[in-house]
C-alpha cells in the first residue's frame, strides 16, 4: 500500500487538517519558497502534530549543523534533500543525524542510472533553474526501468489522478503540495480527499 505525504505545511490550520486526514508524512519546507517556515515556526507546528505522522524537513544545500539541530530538537523526523547534495554530504549527515534521508531528483528523462545512499528517492518534475516542485506531472514512463531505493512520487498529483499513479507505478509514497491548495493555501477538504484516494487505491 502506497503511503501519503502532504508537503508544505505552514499554518496551524494545516496541522489541524493533517491530524484529521492522517497522512503518513507531512513536510516542512525550510528552503526558500512561498511555503517556507522558520525553525521556530516548524517547532510550534510540530508540537501540535499527531505523533503518528512523520514530519519531514525539506532542504536545499543547507548546512549539516542546521539540519542536525532540527533533528535533535525533534522538530523533524526525516530529511528531504532537494539541492546538489551528493553521497559525501549524505555520509556526513548520517554521522550526526539519526533520521531517514530522502534524496529528491528532478525527472526529465529515464532515471535508470540513478544511484544514491539515501534511504529513499523522490522523483518530481524538472524545471529549469528551480529546486523543488512545479505542480506539473512528468512522464511516468521514465520510472519504468528504475531499480534503486523505494521512492516518493511527486509532481502534479491530486485526488483525481493519484489512484492511477499508484496503480501504474506502486510507489512507496505519493507526495502532494499544490494539488491540495486553493489560492496558494492548503485546503482541508482537498487534503482529506487526497489521503482518502490514496487509502482506497491501496
Amino acid at each position: 500500500m502506497s503511503k501519503a505525504k502532504i508537503c508544505g505545511l505552514s499554518a496551524e490550520s494545516d496541522i489541524i487538517a493533517a491530524n484529521e486526514a492522517m497522512p503518513d508524512y507531512i513536510g516542512f519546507v525550510f528552503a526558500k519558497s512561498t511555503r517556507q517556515v522558520s525553525a521556530e515556526k516548524a517547532r510550534e507546528l510540530k508540537s501540535g502534530l499527531d505523533r503518528r505522522i512523520t514530519a519531514v524537513g525539506v532542504f536545499v544545500n543547507e548546512s549539516i549543523s542546521a539540519i542536525a539541530q532540527l533533528v535533535e530538537s525533534e522538530t523533524i523526523d526525516a530529511i528531504q534533500l532537494h539541492g546538489t547534495e551528493g553521497d559525501d554530504y549524505i555520509k556526513r549527515l548520517r554521522s550526526v543525524c539519526d533520521a531517514e534521508i530522502i534524496r529528491a531528483y528532478p525527472v526529465a528523462s529515464n532515471v535508470a542510472g540513478i544511484n544514491t545512499s539515501a534511504d529513499y528517492c523522490l522523483f518530481d518534475t524538472a524545471a529549469r533553474g528551480v529546486y523543488g516542485g512545479t505542480g506539473i506531472a512528468f512522464d511516468w514512463g521514465f520510472l519504468k526501468s528504475y531499480k534503486g531505493p523505494a521512492y516518493f512520487l511527486a509532481g502534479g498529483l491530486n485526488s483525481e489522478n493519484v489512484a492511477l499513479a499508484i496503480k501504474t507505478l506502486s510507489p512507496f509514497c505519493v507526495d502532494v503540495s499544490s494539488g491540495v491548495e486553493k489560492n496558494g493555501a492548503k485546503d482541508k477538504e482537498m487534503i482529506l480527499q487526497f489521503v482518502e484516494a490514496v487509502r482506497k487505491a491501496g
